[in-house]
């Protein structure tokens, strides 16, 4: 289910009834429900506590944990999605398109998901420039990295300060909800009504019909530069990545670092954990988008007619919608893997994790000492991020990134 398509595939809504329905099977009414409801069992706890160690027990001291503490938030926030798009998909073949549930998945719902979606990848994307900048810039190298030369000092200045990352944070809810929210209102105010009045007496009544699922040409239009943003996203996180690792290369064959080999290995593993995780979750269905996309409007242009009896076929891309809705699946799931990705690869989060646990179940008095524990860690860690003959290693044990 998108938020940008919600208008009817069909630009004449006179023929609307001529349009058969969709036929979900049982990867929509059983298979995407179940997963929706772990994906809430997961995610809420483990982003909800991930949010109290970033907060509570690590002092939001550095640009790492500001842009962690919001990508836990955003993750919070979508995962309270799961619940209702499990029911969209458990019932919405039984809900009318003007029913209440119906109604609020659409126009309250969905566009939080994407949101959220999109804030992640955007958040994704200062974290590894972040990286960058922490590594690039003290470099171990036998010589020094072409991109500390040739980008301009103040970007890695401002990459390090923690007043920076907040304002990036700001200005990344404030381009994700005021881009998404005003598809939504103008679809409710100027599509959505005449849709549904459309639907009336065809076989699109119902909450999961085409006219929510397939969209028309201004739903298109609008997927496209979405699409097209997250691969520039996408983009500069790879190249980010792969500059650090070549960076990385080159610092292991200098005598001059002291750091050891395992440790640089740690790094390695670290930053391609996080890249399959991106790659897995969020590119394939931005991959089969356009994909879709074209199929639905190529549809679109046949025409298509089963005959008089409409409402007893099935639309010929139930199983492209089905595809769909499974890879957007994927791509929350992301807030599943966020907290167990922290806890893996990110050995101050461990620590103060498995601290903030023993202490719930120890006296008040060692309750206190985590904040306080967290807030000395932190300043080590600053300290290390100071330190260029151990940068690498900061990035190893200190971030997650």
């Amino acid at each position: 289910m998108e938020y940008t398509t919600y208008t009817s595939p069909l630009d004449n809504a006179s023929h609307s009834s001529s349009v058969p329905p969709l036929c979900p099977t049982a990867a929509t009414l059983f298979f995407l429900p179940s997963v929706y409801t772990l994906l809430f069992l997961t995610a809420l706890p483990g982003n909800a506590l991930s949010l109290w160690v970033f907060l509570r027990c690590i002092s939001a001291a550095s640009p790492i944990h500001v842009y962690l503490s919001h990508l836990s938030i955003s993750n919070v926030m979508l995962s309270l999605t799961a619940p209702f798009l499990a029911a969209y998909y458990a019932r919405g073949s039984v809900w009318t398109q003007s029913s209440v549930p119906c109604q609020l998945v659409l126009h309250g719902v969905t566009p939080v998901l994407h949101i959220n979606i999109y804030i992640s990848i955007m958040i994704l994307t200062w974290l590894a420039l972040s990286r960058f900048a922490a590594l690039i810039q003290h470099t171990h190298a036998s010589r020094p990295s072409s991109c500390a030369t040739l980008l301009p000092h103040s970007f890695f200045a401002c990459l390090k300060r923690t007043s920076f990352a907040s304002r990036v944070c700001t200005a990344v809810w404030v381009v994700a909800v005021g881009g998404i929210v005003p598809v939504t209102v103008y679809y409710s105010v100027n599509e959505a009504m005449s849709g549904d009045a459309a639907a009336k007496g065809g076989c699109g009544e119902v909450c999961y019909n085409p006219a929510v699922e397939i969209g028309g040409v201004r739903s298109a239009t609008v997927a496209v530069p979405v699409i097209t943003l997250f691969f520039v996203f996408y983009l500069l996180v790879l190249l980010s990545y792969m500059t650090v690792l070549r960076h990385i290369r080159r610092s292991r064959r200098s005598t001059s670092v002291p750091t050891s080999q395992c440790m640089l290995g740690r790094v390695f593993r670290n930053i391609a954990v996080i890249q399959i995780v991106l790659s897995v979750c969020l590119l394939p269905y931005h991959i089969f988008k356009p994909i879709f996309i074209y199929v639905a409007h190529y549809q679109h242009q046949l025409k298509y007619s089963p005959g008089p009896n409409t409402c007893n076929h099935c639309h010929p891309l139930s199983t492209f919608v089905e595809l769909k809705n499974c890879l957007l699946l994927l791509a929350a799931l992301r807030g599943s893997t966020d907290p167990l990705m922290y806890f893996l690869l990110d050995k101050t989060f461990r620590h103060q994790t498995l601290r903030l646990l023993r202490c719930k179940e120890n006296n008040p008095e060692s309750r206190q000492m985590c904040s306080v524990t967290g807030s000395g860690n932190q300043n080590a860690a600053q300290l290390v991020d100071g330190n260029a003959a151990t940068t690498t290693a900061g990035l190893s044990q200190g971030s997650v990134l």
